[in-house]
C-alpha cells in the first residue's frame, strides 16, 4: 500500500477550483445585492443563503446517485466534467448582468461612498454622514427605493442565472469530494485530506490574488468573473487529462484488501454498490459530529461571509489580504496538522483548532479601525484553526461509512454544513441590522464554544491503528 502524493494533488485540482469559486462568490455576491441592488443584510443573507438551501437537498441527492453511476469514466467525472462547464459559462453572466445594474444606478446619479474632510459622501451628492457604515446604508436605500423596487426585472434575471450556476456547483461538488477517499486508503485520509485542502487553498489564494487588482467597489466585475471562469475550465482540463479514476479505485481497494483494512466481501461490496446499516453507537457519534460540523460553520461561515462588509465598514480596511493571510496560515499548516492527527488521533486534533478558533473569534471582537492592522493576527489564527478542524472532519465521517457508499454520507455530511450555511447568514446578517455589525463575532464566538462540546462527545471516526513501522512506510512510499 502506498501514499501517492501526486495523485492526490491530481484528484486535488476539482476541489481547488471549487474552492477558487466559493472564495469569489462568498466575497462578491453579497457585495453585487448591497451595492448594485440595494438590499439590506438581512435579505443578502436570505440570498447568500440560497446556494445552501439549494445544496442541503442536491449534495446528498448527487452523491448517491454517483454512488450509483457506472460509467467507462468512473462514478465521480461525468459530474465533475459537467458541473464545471456549466457553471463557469453561467457565472460570466450573473457579471453581466449585474453590469447592467450598475450602469442604471450610475445613469440615476448615484455614487459611490467617498470619504471627504472626516466624513463620508455619495460622490456628486449634498448627503453628508458621521460613519461610511451610515452612508453605504443611505446609498442602499436609495437603490433599492428607486431602482431596483420600481423595477425588479435585472434583479430577477440575476436570481434566475444565479440558481444555475449554483445547481452546476452543488451537481458535482459531492463527488469531487468523494474522490478522494475513493483512491486513499482508510489510514492516509487525514493526510490525503490536507493535501486536498492544501489544494482547495491555493485556488483561495488565486481568487484573493487576482480580486486584489480586478475586484473593485462600484465597478464592473465582469473582468472577474470571466478570469475565473478561464481558470475552472483549465483546472479542468488538466484533471481529466491525469485522473485515471476508474483504474485508480480499483488499484486501492485491491491494497487495502492486501493490508487488512477492508476484507474481500467489503471490497465486492464497492464494486457492487451494496450498503451496509450503521450500528447503534456509531450512528451516535455520526449525529454528533454532524452536530458539530453545523455548529463551528454556524461560527465560521457568518464570520466569512459577512467580512468584506464588515472590513469596509467597520474597520475601514480592504478584506482580500486578511483572507489572504487566512488562507496563507492555513496552507502552510494543512501538511503539519495531517502528522500531528495520524500520531494524536483527528478528534484531539480536532478540539485543539476549535480552541485556536475560539481564541481568534473572541480578539477580533475587540479590534477597531484604530486597531485594524491586528485584523491580520486574527485572521492567520483563524486560518490556522480552521485548518485543523477541516483536515480532520471529514476523514472521520467517511471513516464510519462503508466504500459503497462514501458519496452518501459526503453528501450528509456537506448537509450539516450547508444546514448551518443556510441560517448563519440570515440569523447573523439581521443581528448585523438590529444590534450593529460590530455583533458579528461575539456571535461566531459563542456557536465555535458550542461545537467543542458536541465534539467532545465524538467516540468514533478516528482510524484504525496500524503498526509504526508500516505507517512510515505508507508515509514514506512513492507510486510506482
Amino acid at each position: 500500500m502506498k501514499l501517492d502524493v501526486k495523485r492526490t494533488i491530481l484528484v486535488g485540482f476539482a476541489f481547488l477550483a471549487i474552492s477558487m469559486f466559493w472564495v469569489v462568490y462568498d466575497s462578491i455576491i453579497a457585495k453585487l445585492l448591497i451595492n448594485s441592488f440595494g438590499l439590506n443584510q438581512l435579505w443578502s443573507g436570505v440570498l447568500m443563503a440560497l446556494d445552501n438551501m439549494l445544496a442541503l437537498f442536491l449534495l446528498p441527492l448527487f452523491g448517491l446517485w454517483s454512488d450509483k453511476t457506472k460509467s467507462k469514466y468512473g462514478k465521480r467525472t461525468p459530474y465533475i466534467f459537467i458541473g464545471t462547464i456549466i457553471a463557469a459559462i453561467f457565472i460570466v453572466g450573473v457579471a453581466i448582468v449585474d453590469h447592467f445594474q450598475l450602469v442604471a444606478v450610475t445613469n440615476a446619479g448615484i455614487g459611490p461612498v467617498i470619504a471627504s474632510g472626516g466624513f463620508f459622501i455619495f460622490d456628486g451628492s449634498m448627503a453628508t454622514y458621521a460613519t461610511k457604515e451610515l452612508a453605504t446604508v443611505a446609498r442602499r436605500d436609495i437603490i433599492w427605493n428607486n431602482i431596483t423596487s420600481s423595477d425588479p426585472t435585472l434583479l430577477v434575471v440575476f436570481l434566475g442565472v444565479l440558481l444555475i450556476v449554483l445547481i452546476a456547483m452543488a451537481s458535482y461538488r459531492t463527488p469531487a469530494v468523494s474522490l478522494m477517499p475513493d483512491v486513499t486508503p482508510k489510514p492516509l485520509r487525514s493526510k490525503a485530506n490536507a493535501i486536498i485542502n492544501l489544494m482547495g487553498t491555493v485556488g483561495g489564494m488565486i481568487a484573493l490574488g487576482f480580486m486584489t487588482f480586478l475586484a473593485h467597489d462600484y465597478q464592473s466585475y465582469i473582468p472577474v468573473f470571466v478570469l475565473m471562469a478561464a481558470l475552472m475550465i483549465v483546472f479542468l482540463v488538466i484533471f481529466l487529462i491525469t485522473v485515471k479514476e476508474m483504474k485508480w479505485v480499483k488499484e486501492n481497494n485491491d491494497l487495502m484488501v492486501k493490508e487488512g483494512l477492508i476484507d474481500a466481501k467489503e471490497a465486492e461490496e464497492i464494486v457492487a454498490g451494496v450498503e451496509e446499516k450503521m450500528p447503534k453507537d456509531v450512528r451516535k457519534s455520526f449525529i454528533l459530529i454532524l452536530a458539530s460540523v453545523v455548529l463551528w460553520f454556524f461560527a465560521y461561515n457568518a464570520a466569512t461571509s459577512k467580512f468584506s462588509v464588515y472590513a469596509t465598514d467597520v474597520l475601514n480596511t480592504g478584506f482580500t489580504l486578511p483572507l489572504l493571510v487566512a488562507n496563507l496560515t492555513a496552507l502552510i499548516s494543512f501538511i503539519p496538522i495531517g502528522i500531528i492527527a495520524t500520531k494524536i488521533g483527528r478528534k484531539k486534533t480536532i478540539l485543539i483548532g476549535i480552541c485556536i478558533l475560539t481564541f481568534a473569534f473572541a480578539l477580533a471582537i475587540f479590534l477597531t479601525a484604530q486597531s485594524a492592522m491586528l485584523i491580520w493576527v486574527t485572521m492567520g489564527l483563524a486560518g490556522v484553526g480552521w485548518a485543523t478542524i477541516n483536515v480532520n472532519s471529514y476523514p472521520m465521517v467517511v471513516e464510519m461509512s462503508k466504500g459503497s457508499n462514501i458519496g452518501k454520507y459526503t453528501g450528509y455530511y456537506y448537509t450539516a454544513s450547508m444546514a448551518a450555511q443556510i441560517f448563519t447568514p440570515i440569523i447573523s446578517g439581521a443581528l448585523m441590522d438590529w444590534l450593529g455589525m460590530k455583533i458579528l463575532f461575539p456571535y461566531s464566538t459563542f456557536f465555535i464554544v458550542a461545537a467543542f462540546f458536541t465534539m467532545f462527545l465524538v467516540k468514533h471516526g478516528d482510524s484504525k491503528p496500524i503498526k509504526s513501522d508500516k505507517l512510515e512506510a505508507l508515509a514514506g512510499a512513492k507510486d510506482d
